[in-house]
């Protein structure tokens, strides 16, 4: 991927050295550290619970008395340093998401509102509350902020042998896409639905409509952004779906509880994934993105 060619944000704020966490030590549970790969057991528990992975970090970190960090503040964080090669990367992936979605809102007569991404370290206070790297990369829509550690870039290479810099890209635009999602007041139809008691997880449910429709939002970006810098390489897209297909729920949960459980589904299967994600970036259109229409996921 020829990422250079990327316009670079300037709404890449970097709290790395802010909020702690030591190299993405993350929380500390019984004496041991948690890190990235702590993700699959939180995400575990709360397939199984039906609760929500990001509540019971915060349920643990208050129980064992982690750290308390202050929420970012934009305005008094600075940007990462020119000589940050990775950060820079962000920042070409992130400038490009603003350049493609703000074509993209302008054609259909909307606003885009670029949103700021946190680059952390450890652990972080967002207004969707506290988050360690465990969990991964997060959009806020508290805030409308990204949150990443790229520590967890090294993560998806290790672990979940998803290497090559597209499929990082994939990540950080899977991302803005819920932010897309919250500006098209998707988001907000979503939080409506859960408040009246409807069903959120499962293989049809409504969370992994809304992560497979983000899947297909980074498609769209994809396309666009591949149509005015030609900057994909052979492999590239194939990085990409290797990436959404390692993150599946289905292969995720056969990996870490030895079955697959569709009824506590949260982000759609691996070929679920790698099927809308294609789908964006064959079409590049947001009105072949409506997951939540779809009879067929």
């Amino acid at each position: 991927m020829l990422w250079k060619k990327g316009r670079r944000s300037d709404n890449v704020v970097d709290a790395r050295d802010d909020t702690g966490g030591g190299g993405g030590g993350g929380m500390r549970i019984g004496g041991k550290g948690l890190g990235i790969g702590g993700i699959v057991i939180i995400v575990a528990i709360g397939l199984l619970t039906g609760q929500d992975p990001m509540q019971i970090l915060g349920q643990l970190t208050g129980q064992v008395g982690t750290q308390q960090t202050s929420a970012v503040n934009p305005q008094t964080r600075q940007a990462p340093p020119a000589n940050d090669e990775q950060a820079d990367f962000v920042r070409a992936i992130l400038g490009d998401t603003e350049d493609t979605w703000g074509q993209i809102f302008q054609q259909g007569g909307r606003q885009y509102k670029n949103p700021t991404l946190i680059l952390f370290r450890g652990q972080v206070q967002s207004a969707c509350g506290y988050a360690t790297s465990a969990s991964g990369p997060f959009y806020c829509p508290g805030d409308q902020r990204v949150y990443l550690d790229m520590d967890f870039f090294r993560e998806m290479t290790q672990r979940f042998k998803a290497a090559g810099d597209f499929a990082q890209a994939y990540v950080i635009a899977h991302e803005v896409g819920h932010h897309v999602q919250t500006l098209l007041g998707v988001s907000a139809k979503v939080d409506a639905a859960r408040q009246r008691g409807m069903r959120m997880e499962g293989d049809n449910g409504l969370l992994v409509r809304q992560e497979l429709q983000a899947d297909c939002l980074a498609g769209v970006w994809a396309a666009n952004a591949q149509k005015r810098l030609n900057w994909l390489e052979p492999g590239d897209i194939e990085e990409a779906l290797n990436a959404a297909n390692a993150i599946g729920d289905d292969r995720l949960q056969q990996q870490n509880q030895g079955r697959v459980v569709p009824d506590s589904f949260t982000h759609g299967t691996s070929a679920q994934r790698v099927r809308w994600f294609k789908t964006g970036f064959a079409q590049g259109q947001i009105n072949q993105c409506d997951t939540f229409a779809a009879k067929s996921l």
